[in-house]
């Protein structure tokens, strides 16, 4: 039964395009986005499909390098490359594109895809902890709605979005609850499996749809028995996002006999315990408050993504961090001198690996993660 589930995730991104291309033969408009910063309760109040962007394969970074520098990081050409070549579905049956400046590589990036499709960029606060990033942040909320309500030919009320946010609150409490599965000793899942399913509801065009498969994942695995009896060292793995065709890493180390028991970063349990409050007066202002909370490394100071790393090595009984930069990401990649230091505080093996999307580099990784992996104590 478990093998249906997974199965059922797998098969997700294929299914829901071709009920996005049926739902935009039908009128129905979609709203293409790149990052969790992007409120998607305002895309569903809009009566639109938000969808998870392709960017995640080495494929189109040729295509991209003709428009862009070569020394930018691979998610960024990857997005673009997909985008100029016109190769994501999703992306070529997105109405509007959402950004977000979490980098300077995105924002200027932005700038040129807007050659190609709508493009909306909220410009985020650098500070995510003073009134003025607060308001701003605010009025970038205000300008997507207003962005949305233009291009879609929609009026969104309050009560629209406050029904959004109920799904969306939903849907991360069901991600969440599958995550935290893991906190068993064996882990149920293994790291591909949780990326599996945590992936699929990028592409997903039915939020209660994925919200039940997500639950009923949890039941099951929940009802049946643990068959991962072997005791390995259980890794927790943060740091840039990663995702299907980018799951290098999480592979090696499984082939390797480790566990990968949590992600951090924002594929992974990254934004998972940030709720939008439900008793505020304005709608506008509950997501804003949600969103501005998340640990991105674009933030400075971000010491909530230090808590919350701390807080996943007890909760999930690691025995060993890997953080995990694409080149050129330099807001991780300095961000890794203090997760080290975090790490190495708690006694804990560490591993900062800085790659890109191809696999000319398996080989090193495999030595790099196995030498850490020994230092494990079982």
């Amino acid at each position: 039964m478990l093998d249906e589930f997974m199965q059922g995730f797998a098969s997700a991104r294929e299914v829901n395009l071709l009920r996005i291309k049926e739902a935009k033969e039908n009128g129905r408009k979609v709203v293409g986005i790149y990052c969790t910063y992007c409120p998607q309760e305002l895309i569903l109040a809009a009566g639109a499909i938000p969808v998870g962007l392709c960017g995640m394969s080495e494929n189109p970074i040729a295509a991209a390098e003709e428009t862009l520098p070569r020394n930018l990081c691979p998610l960024i050409k990857s997005s673009y490359g997909f985008a100029a070549t016109d190769t994501c579905p999703f992306f070529h049956f997105s109405d509007l594109i959402v950004g977000e400046t979490t980098c300077d590589g995105k924002k200027k990036m932005f700038e040129i895809m807007q050659d190609l499709k709508p493009v909306h960029v909220m410009q985020l606060p650098h500070l995510n902890n003073t009134e003025a990033s607060f308001e701003l942040w605010v009025e970038e909320v205000r300008c997507l709605k207003k962005r949305l309500e233009k291009e879609l030919q929609v009026t969104i009320s309050d009560q629209d979005i406050w029904r959004a946010v109920e799904v969306i609150n939903q849907e991360k409490q069901a991600i969440k609850a599958m995550f935290d599965l893991n906190r068993a000793d064996p882990p149920p899942l293994s790291g591909m499996e949780m990326l599996t399913a945590a992936w699929s509801r990028s592409f997903s065009s039915d939020k209660g749809e994925l919200i039940d498969n997500l639950n009923g994942l949890v039941r099951e695995v929940a009802n049946q028995t643990n068959n991962r009896q072997v005791k390995a060292p259980r890794v927790l793995l943060t740091g840039c996002p990663v995702g299907l065709g980018t799951e290098k890493v999480i592979r090696l180390s499984e082939e390797l006999g480790a566990y990968i028991v949590a992600m951090e970063n924002c594929s992974g349990y990254k934004t998972l315990e940030l709720q939008t409050a439900t008793n505020g007066a304005d709608p506008i202002v509950a997501l804003a408050e949600k969103y501005m909370a998340i640990p991105c490394s674009c933030m400075s100071p971000n010491p909530y993504r230090l808590k919350l790393i701390d807080n996943m090595i007890d909760d999930f009984r690691v025995d060993a961090v890997i953080d995990l930069t694409w080149q050129a990401c330099h807001t991780y990649n300095i961000e890794a001198f203090e997760v080290g230091k975090l790490v190495k505080s708690k006694g804990l093996p560490y591993l900062h690996l800085e790659s890109d999307y191809s696999n000319s580099d398996l080989e090193s990784l495999k030595v790099r993660i196995e030498a850490m992996l020994e230092m494990v104590e079982k």
